[in-house]
């Protein structure tokens, strides 16, 4: 059977898969286990992406001591690849760490660095947890050297290959910085153990989960063939839709403003944002000043199922709201709305918002 629903219908499967209707999450485990990654950033023109995105979720009740407790201490979310991710998801990642890398490039690199790389796992065994900083750089091979982006150092490179292989961890962080440990001593143990085409399955089931709905053959949202075929009116595009997605829709609690932050996973699918809201998103933050029309990191305005506008604002001693880009003038209530979000995110923040 092929589902048949309309835009707003859409819409509206899209905003409750991503916990953005008018029923706020309860903590940061259920966010996460919901979406199946926040991301991580440290652009913080109003806050770290990883705390502006829960509190889009949950609200003024979020506290960024939550997330660190959760990953930390009680060990419910794991980071793995610029994200946090819930620990019901690392049984479902690890076959396909068994065969990374897959790239020649990849592979070639770790052939030559072989005792760097058992250099660092003894390192680590004897002295960890560590800092990158504390792990002395002995490659014979270096790479990421050409762009200027990673530095000289190939400490972080390994490090990062050898989670990918899952052998090393992320146990937390000092500040901004990760600290690393054998994978063996941060994650649990006694996994259930899938196999390789068990385990994308259930990840291709997860993302839709966290989707409600995607184009059935997206690079942006791989999905397979999980899920109930769907077509969206005025869409040529062939779907996949949730079936729990669906039978929420009969429960709609309506909607909400949120503010989201540019990385937020809500706006990674860009096509499919398009092809659904009508909002084509460009991040502007790498684009020169005099090219930028909404600011160098304006936050998207959801307000109920569609894209209505940008918030351009800073955080520093106040809440410095540069503009409210409108695509459309709002009417007085929605205008109302906005501006309580902005006050909401402002004692949130726990200051005061500048006039603007």
């Amino acid at each position: 059977m092929v589902h048949r629903l309309t835009r707003d219908e859409a819409r509206r499967i899209a905003v409750q898969a991503q916990l953005l209707d008018a029923n706020r999450a309860g903590d940061v485990v259920e966010v996460a286990e919901t979406l199946g990654a926040i991301k991580i950033d440290p652009t913080a023109t109003i806050a770290p992406a990883e705390h502006s995105i829960l509190w889009s979720r949950i609200g003024r009740g979020y506290d960024p001591i939550q997330l660190s407790k959760a990953v930390e201490m009680d060990r419910l979310l794991f980071e793995f690849d610029g994200a946090f991710r819930p620990i019901s998801l690392l049984p479902l990642m690890l076959p396909g760490t068994r065969r990374w890398p897959q790239r020649a490039s990849s592979r070639a690199w770790l052939e030559a660095n072989d005792s760097f790389r058992t250099d660092v796992l003894a390192r680590l065994r004897a002295e960890g947890p560590l800092l990158a900083s504390d792990i002395p750089d002995t490659a014979a091979v270096t790479r990421g050297t050409e762009s200027g982006w990673y530095g000289t150092g190939q400490v972080v490179h390994m490090l990062d290959f050898l989670m990918r292989q899952g052998e090393v961890a992320i146990v937390g962080r000092a500040g901004r910085h990760r600290r690393w440990d054998l994978a063996e001593r941060v994650y649990p143990q006694n996994l259930p153990d899938y196999s390789l085409e068990d385990a994308e399955r259930m990840l291709q089931e997860r993302r839709l989960q966290a989707a409600g709905i995607a184009k059935q053959k997206s690079p942006w949202t791989p999905i397979g063939e999980v899920g109930e075929p769907a077509v969206v009116e005025g869409s040529a595009w062939k779907f996949r839709v949730d079936p729990e997605a669906l039978t929420a829709l009969n429960d709609d609690p309506g909607g909400r403003v949120a503010f989201l932050n540019p990385y937020d996973g809500m706006l990674f699918d860009r096509p499919r944002l398009k092809e659904i809201f009508e909002f084509e998103y460009v991040l502007e933050q790498f684009k020169p000043k005099s090219q930028r029309k909404y600011g160098f990191f304006a936050y998207p305005i959801l307000m109920g199922d569609r894209f209505v506008g940008m918030l351009d604002a800073v955080a520093g001693d106040k809440l410095t709201v540069n503009a409210v880009h409108e695509f459309l003038p709002f009417d007085a209530e929605e205008d109302e709305m906005v501006r309580a979000e902005i006050d909401g995110l402002a004692e949130w923040l726990g200051i005061e918002v500048s006039a603007w």
